[in-house]
């Protein structure tokens, strides 16, 4: 194996060329090196890295004029690619090599950051500019100039994560268990003997629950995985998954947002970053119009729209997912004022009505077009639109702009040294 090929960067990498292939050098454009690997064909390019995009890759552009998409680099940096897929329109590929780096080029803190938190690789700092960059391009290619804001955050970037999900791996070397993640792109395991984007107490038990797995001579491929869960008191709940069995009975644990005590099953939907997901639910909370109604249309297990509300303030709850919809349910005893309602969007458009507060948070895929359709027709008063994906949010918002107007913009860094942004919008009607 050539030397290069077992750098830090390459050892976290996952080869999908698996054999020598015609298909593959017909695809690639010199120049570029070859090396065979046991089985495996590597071919290595030289890239000049021009931006991030909202996927988390660097882009490059290859001699024949394909977009490379490449992991472990940074816009500016000149850099040794390895080449993971090629086809007719594009490549992927991952950074062996920098040749020239960025100022703003960080070392990792973890030998597994490709597979936990790629945005290791860069100062905070530039991280945050860098986000708030992407949600504006995102908007700027919908023809919208969105309000200048900078991406809020705790400071925290590291050891944040409250939820952390292992695999095992099992090491013929030591004949024993170890805790591993999955290789980027790949269902293969690395093994890891330390990560710091969760918090200390999760990666401490999950330590000892290996230990006792150990002594008792366990066997990795008995179990799918380890999932663990702290709350801001730091207490552990969770469990092992074990292949073809249910999942295992789990303390439950409590949290508060602003104010309010949540309970919830470690295992359930919940929020990863409480303490900046709290701020922006704080955020949503200044932006409620008190005198009205307010119908929260994603719910999940009912956080925003049940923190939000002001006491006997009428909040309307819509969620599908059956687990989170226990949850919701749970969430809403004692409060009267709160209904919960088990529908997905599409057939609860008779909730969005003209005198409302309507907050949205949708999964990636942004909102259903009967949805928008809904809004527009009906334009409540106050929109407010959260989103995990900020080209899906753009483009709803696009359409939106028909009956609103943007009046302010949010970002928050729910996931530091990750690519993944959260992006709040507030909308008035016209």
């Amino acid at each position: 194996m050539s030397d290069r090929i077992s750098k830090p960067l390459w050892r976290n990498f996952t080869l999908t060329l698996k054999k020598p292939s015609r298909f593959y050098i017909k695809n690639i454009s010199f120049p570029y090196e070859m090396f065979l690997v046991g089985d495996d064909t590597i071919i290595i390019m030289i890239v000049k890295l021009e931006k991030l995009v909202v996927g988390g890759q660097a882009l490059g552009t290859l001699a024949d004029g394909r977009k490379v998409f490449v992991w472990g680099g940074l816009p500016q940096e000149t850099v040794e690619v390895v080449i993971s897929k090629s086809k007719k329109s594009y490549a992927e590929g991952l950074v062996e090599r920098v040749l020239t780096a960025s100022g703003r080029r960080a070392a990792p803190k973890d030998d597994c950051y490709l597979s936990t938190s790629p945005w290791q690789i860069m100062d905070y700092q530039f991280e945050l500019a860098q986000k708030t960059e992407l949600v504006q391009e995102a908007f700027r290619q919908q023809g919208i100039t969105l309000p200048k804001s900078q991406l809020a955050t705790d400071g925290q970037d590291f050891f944040y994560r409250n939820k952390m999900e292992y695999a095992l791996w099992w090491s013929n070397q030591k004949s024993q268990i170890e805790l591993a993640f999955h290789r980027r792109g790949s269902h293969q395991k690395v093994p890891v003997a330390s990560s710091s984007i969760e918090r200390p107490e999760i990666f401490a038990e999950a330590v000892r629950m290996v230990e006792r797995l150990n002594a008792q001579q366990a066997e990795a491929r008995t179990y799918q995985s380890l999932m663990l869960r702290c709350d801001q008191a730091g207490q552990v709940s969770g469990g092992l998954f074990e292949n073809y069995q249910p999942h295992p009975q789990m303390p439950r644990l409590t949290d508060t947002i602003l104010g309010r005590e949540y309970s919830y099953l470690p295992n359930g939907f919940f929020q990863i970053n409480l303490p900046v997901y709290e701020l922006a639910v704080a955020e949503i909370r200044r932006q409620i119009s008190t005198d009205l109604p307010i119908v929260d249309m994603y719910a999940g297990v009912g956080t925003i729209g049940l923190s939000a509300a002001r006491e006997n303030q009428p909040v309307s709850l819509i969620e599908t997912n059956k687990a989170a919809f226990s949850e919701l349910q749970n969430n809403c005893l004692g409060q009267k004022s709160a209904k919960a309602v088990f529908s997905d969007a599409e057939n609860a458009l008779d909730y969005i009505i003209y005198d409302i507060n309507l907050i949205v948070d949708p999964p990636r895929a942004g909102l259903d077009e009967a949805v928008v359709a809904r809004i527009l027709k009906s334009t409540p008063k106050k929109l407010i639109y959260l989103s995990c994906n900020p080209i899906t949010q753009a483009r709803d918002i696009a359409k939106l702009t028909e009956k609103y107007q943007i009046s302010q913009n949010f970002g928050y860094n729910f996931f530091p040294r990750t690519p993944h942004i959260e992006n709040l919008v507030v909308l008035e009607r016209l």
